[in-house]
C-alpha cells in the first residue's frame, strides 16, 4: 500500500482500531477527536498491535520518540504522525 495518501492511511487505521479494540472498552463509535488513551481503547497492548500493523500494513515504522501521547490521543493524530513519516522515507 503506498502511504502518500492521507485519507487511505485515516481509512486503514480507523478501521483497524475499530475492529480490534472497540470490544475491549466501553466506547462504540470514533470519530476523529475520541480521546483514545482516556477512554480506554489504546492501552498499552492495543497501542503495541497498532504499531505492528502500522509497520506491516502501512510500511511506516514509528520511532520510539514518537510514542507519545501527542501521537496517540485519537485517529486524527495517529493519521498525522503516519502520514508525517511516510513523507519523509
Amino acid at each position: 500500500m503506498a502511504v502518500a495518501d492521507r485519507a487511505r492511511i485515516n481509512t486503514a487505521i480507523t478501521d483497524y482500531v475499530s475492529a480490534k479494540f472497540l470490544d475491549e472498552s466501553e466506547v462504540s463509535e470514533l470519530d476523529q477527536e475520541t480521546p483514545l488513551v482516556d477512554w480506554g481503547v489504546l492501552n498499552s497492548m492495543n497501542t503495541t498491535m497498532l504499531l505492528a500493523y502500522i509497520r506491516k500494513e502501512l510500511g511506516v515504522t514509528v520511532p520510539p520518540t514518537h510514542i507519545t501521547m501527542r501521537h496517540f490521543q485519537s485517529l486524527r493524530a495517529i493519521t498525522d504522525m503516519v502520514h508525517e513519516l511516510s513523507a519523509g522515507k
